[in-house]
């Protein structure tokens, strides 16, 4: 006997598939790389899959101040400051540390379990800050619904200190436990950030390199009429030693050119940032600054040149926009600046003002900012061939949402 056809009334479409589900953790107590980075890697994997949303979990007190794409969407922790003793304090609840690290572990478990992400990308901190993240990773671990991926970017610190640190937070023994996979935002010839880790042979088998992760201009920012050098701290915290250095440079020789665009970013203010403000305003036009800036990359893009410390994503944004760098590391409270700097330098991608090497002077900032035009640019020292890194995160993305 034959099987009864559908009725002309009921309905044998298939039901329509749940759309994938990305959160991105970004702990943020200081400046502006992992928010920068997280928003990059969101924007990426949510452009390739329409069939995707993202949401990102930062502790940055300036996530507002950016946009973001149609389907990412941003959640702010409550924020920490770091004071000078290397101690950390509540930004503005009046509550202690440990409370109001209490308060973003319980915020961030209540997003997890709401949200249900198929893909949870971890930047930096296997722990989260102070171990926030553990009790939302032992969740995910019950459940076996979500993946998770740990995020490093090419540079981390110098071996011997990063795995003093790594031992101090369990970072070793949850990033053993609890990720699928350990994403490496920067290419193996360049640096491999977890040498000096304790970490097994079946963990460094999850290890994937990705290379850096290219930047380009989505939101058109104005840009000045004449030519420029571009001069940017990041987010500026530890940027008072260059922004000085490069305004003593054009003080001490009134023939320097081009004039220079200063953008201090968020963190560089309050009577420091006045003192430079006034130093400006004597240079008759020849250096202009911006507070902050968030579509930088029409900065880069315009720029002849760029003066910028040492950080992660002003590094892929040299590369990206394929310019003539001098790059002035800080060397502490981290070696990863100078480690990323000196091997760029090495590799001929850039050019690095080290402080003990070349002097901190107005005087040799004069002669780097003279010689960016004869320098190489990124892209004459093979540097396209470093920038596949969002291209590569798209794939693993799809495949580990193929694989769930």
């Amino acid at each position: 006997m034959n099987a009864a056809a559908p009725s002309a009334n009921s309905d044998s479409r298939a039901a329509p598939a749940r759309e994938h589900r990305i959160m991105l953790y970004s702990h943020d107590t200081f400046g502006l790389g992992h928010l920068r980075r997280s928003r990059a890697i969101a924007s990426a994997l949510t452009a390739h899959d329409p069939n995707a949303s993202a949401i990102i979990l930062t502790g940055s007190p300036v996530a507002g101040r950016f946009t973001f794409p149609e389907k990412v969407d941003h959640m702010r922790l409550p924020g920490v400051t770091k004071l000078p003793d290397g101690t950390y304090v509540s930004q503005t609840l009046g509550l202690d540390i440990d409370d109001t690290t209490n308060l973003r572990s319980g915020l961030i478990q209540t997003a997890v379990e709401q949200y249900e992400p198929d893909l949870l990308i971890v930047d930096k901190e296997p722990t989260g800050f102070r171990g926030e993240l553990l009790p939302t990773l032992e969740w995910i671990a019950s459940r076996g619904t979500t993946r998770c991926v740990l995020g490093l970017r090419d540079v981390l610190d110098a071996p011997g200190a990063l795995a003093t640190e790594w031992v101090r937070k369990g970072a070793t023994e949850a990033t053993e436990r609890f990720y699928d996979q350990i994403w490496v935002y920067g290419p193996r010839s360049i640096y491999d950030p977890t040498q000096g880790l304790p970490l097994s042979e079946a963990t460094r088998a999850r290890i994937h390199w990705t290379g850096y992760l290219r930047r380009e201009v989505t939101d058109v920012a104005e840009t000045p009429d004449t030519p420029y050098v571009l001069i940017t701290p990041g987010g500026g915290g530890d940027g008072r030693a260059m922004v000085d250095l490069v305004i003593r440079a054009y003080e001490s020789d009134p023939t320097l050119a081009p004039n220079a665009m200063l953008v201090y970013g968020p963190f560089l203010s309050g009577e420091v940032r006045e003192a430079f403000e006034a130093r400006v305003a004597k240079l008759n036009g020849r250096v202009t600054a911006l507070g902050f800036e968030s579509r930088i990359e029409s900065l880069f893009a315009g720029a002849q040149g760029v003066v910028c410390m040492g950080g992660y994503n002003t590094f892929c944004e040299v590369l990206s926009f394929d310019q003539r760098a001098v790059i002035v590391p800080r060397t502490v409270p981290r070696l990863e600046q100078w480690i990323r700097a000196a091997r760029a330098e090495e590799l001929g991608l850039v050019r690095m003002l080290d402080e003990e090497r070349d002097g901190m002077t107005a005087q040799t900032m004069v002669e780097f900012i003279r010689a960016l035009p004869a320098q190489r640019k990124p892209s004459q020292a093979g540097a396209d061939g470093l920038l596949d890194g969002l291209d590569v995160v798209v794939a693993r993305t799809a495949a580990l949402l193929a694989e769930k």
